[in-house]
């Protein structure tokens, strides 16, 4: 962990910190597997990074948030003169896909539910016949 936040780690986490960014409750340089996030809300699984110009198309950022979004999280970045001259249209903008609802985790193969029994004649045989070759995949 870095000892000293930048000034836009310290404005940003001015925005979001003790539930002020409409009751959301976050965190701050936290350890996620290898990577230390500098915000996180756990409910929404949502992670947002102060960046700085060296990360201006970095490819371990590239990595690091591929790996974070195969763990089930979104990353949102944004770049410290924008958290510097814009702080309340950031706040606003993490606020935007707070709201968002997280995505549904698609069923585990052959444990989906079967709703083609409901429908009736060719729709309904249709339907079953895909879910058949769904599960005998």
């Amino acid at each position: 962990m870095r000892k000293a936040p930048t000034e836009a780690e310290r404005r940003l986490w001015s925005a979001l910190r003790s539930h002020r960014l409409a009751g959301w409750k976050f965190k701050r340089q936290e350890q996620i597997g290898d990577y230390i996030v500098d915000f996180i809300c756990f409910k929404s699984r949502l992670i947002v990074e102060a960046d700085g110009s060296q990360h201006a198309e970095s490819a371990a950022d590239q990595a690091r948030d591929d790996w974070l979004s195969a763990q089930g999280f979104r990353v949102l970045r944004f770049w410290n003169n924008d958290i510097l001259n814009n702080t309340d249209g950031v706040a606003e903008a993490v606020l935007a896909a707070l709201e968002i609802p997280l995505p549904n985790p698609s069923p585990v193969k052959g444990e989906g539910l079967d709703f083609s029994s409901s429908l009736a004649g060719e729709e309904g045989a249709r339907a079953r016949q895909r879910v058949g070759r769904r599960g005998g995949e």
